[in-house]
């Protein structure tokens, strides 16, 4: 198995950066064309990429303003089992961000590929909430 992991700060009130991270809303900001689903364990999340990556997720772990999960249960074979998932921290001006994508089933290319990927989104994330910038979905992964 291989997993990712990314902490980060933001300089983000705490409730901000859980409602970026946990709704339809603010996904839509920084990772996802297009989202629906409730931050409540349990609840299914859509996450549609494109015709091709119209994913869905189910939300295995929801505590507000500190943890938001989501196991992958459609998706591409590499994702399908895995969790992606933030914990949050409040430390003086900022909120600090530790993000994981756990349970890959190897190291492979697409994992690779992953692990570049998700440090751009997480960027995007971060400045969105610091700047107010948003990027383009078609354009994220050059932002």
């Amino acid at each position: 198995m291989a997993d990712i992991f990314h902490d980060f700060p933001i300089k983000a009130p705490l409730d901000s950066v859980f409602q970026a991270i946990s709704t339809p809303q603010g996904l839509d900001c920084w990772w996802t064309k297009r989202s629906e689903g409730k931050p409540l364990q349990g609840a299914e999340y859509e996450l549609w990429f494109g015709p091709e990556y119209d994913w869905r997720a189910k939300v295995t772990r929801c505590v507000p303003n500190s943890e938001f999960e989501l196991e992958m249960v459609r998706a591409d074979n590499d994702w399908i089992g895995t969790h992606v998932g933030l914990c949050l921290e409040s430390r003086g001006d900022a909120t600090w961000v530790r993000f994981y994508h756990t349970g890959w089933p190897s190291a492979n290319e697409h994992y690779r590929i992953s692990c570049n990927c998700w440090a751009m989104y997480l960027r995007i994330l971060r400045r969105h909430l610091e700047y107010g910038e948003s990027v383009p979905y078609e354009s994220r992964l050059d932002a």
